[in-house]
């Protein structure tokens, strides 16, 4: 990885980039009411390591239209550079609608056949962005369909001849594959680049057909030779498998949880910011232990708001948190 703190950006992310309709409950006459919060797992992420003052830069496409500009806007104003934001005169953005259950776990239905993410091109690319960084971050729904994933697996390749440490959450939304068994040929892609895995516990579980994660975190390793695994566990908490130690942090529990939208992004964007501060080469376990808990943190207080990119929590309310707040998590 190239260390140089003189580059342009922090963290340089490929993705999608869409309006996440959430339940808002019901109108005087009893009909659903969505409130459009601006959303997109890499910028979500993005979010979290602006708020925590890094400089990072968005590659991806929106529709030229009421929620494509919104979304523009939305995303600068928070601070991430889009330059590489392509915007589609053809294909509008793509939605996704979002009703929680009682225990705020998600329901999606996504409008994307085609959305304005799926039809970022390779030539739309601009690898300048991607030498700037100096650590590239992608999932895999921009691996769904032939196009765009050209565009990720050009970015990649760009991240990969530049030096770049490469950061992959698979996050998967079942609805938008044709197959899982396609779904897992991507992620077999993914993994072969990453040095830092983010996955969440259904995830490792649904790839590696291990139900202990422990021995699916070791498979992960043993085949694709991963420095840093990252494993979210919602109520559970969260684990890192690093150099053969597997490092647990409980999580926040909070009474004030209205949804979890978001959650796993401001989870990896903590982790990425810890890394870009301390390096990935020799961590120890008081420090991964420290990255773990400053993480479960802020993902917790993402879970008390509505949507994620617009309300990133600050340092000094993750610190505030960990002081306050009893960890419940693994027994």
């Amino acid at each position: 990885m190239d260390n140089n703190n003189k580059k342009k950006y922090d963290v340089v992310a490929l993705g999608e980039l869409l309006i996440d309709f959430t339940d808002s409950g019901q109108s005087t006459q009893g009909n659903s009411l969505f409130e459009a919060n601006p959303g997109g797992a890499p910028c979500n992420l993005l979010a979290m390591l602006q708020k925590l003052g890094k400089k990072t830069a968005f590659i991806g496409k929106v529709g030229n239209d009421i929620f494509g500009r919104k979304l523009k806007t939305t995303i600068e104003e928070v601070g991430i550079d889009t330059t590489g934001l392509k915007m589609s005169e053809e294909i509008r953005t793509t939605l996704a609608f979002v009703q929680n259950d009682k225990t705020g776990d998600r329901d999606f239905s996504f409008y994307r056949n085609p959305g304005a993410d799926m039809t970022l091109s390779k030539e739309e690319v601009d690898e300048e962005i991607i030498k700037a960084g100096r650590i590239f971050h992608f999932g895999t729904l921009s691996m769904t369909h032939e196009t765009v994933r050209e565009a990720t697996i050009r970015a990649l390749e760009a991240a990969k001849d530049n030096g770049l440490l490469i950061s992959f959450d698979p996050n998967i939304r079942e609805p938008l594959w044709d197959s899982m068994e396609e779904a897992a040929r991507q992620v077999d892609t993914g993994l072969r680049y990453c040095h830092i895995l983010k996955i969440s516990d259904n995830e490792i579980q649904w790839y590696t057909g291990q139900k202990d994660y422990d021995k699916g975190a070791q498979y992960l390793i043993e085949k694709y030779n991963i420095p840093l695994i990252l494993l979210s566990m919602g109520k559970s908490g969260s684990k890192a498998y690093y150099k053969g130690n597997i490092i647990e942090a409980p999580a926040y529990i909070q009474d004030t949880t209205i949804e979890t939208t978001g959650a796993g992004d401001t989870f990896g964007g903590c982790c990425l910011n810890y890394i870009l501060e301390k390096g990935i080469e020799d961590l120890t376990k008081e420090e991964l232990k420290e990255m773990l808990d400053t993480a479960n943190a802020a993902a917790s207080i993402v879970t008390t708001r509505k949507g994620a990119l617009r309300v990133m929590p600050s340092q000094k309310e993750i610190e505030k948190l960990k002081k306050t707040v009893d960890k419940k998590g693994i027994s």
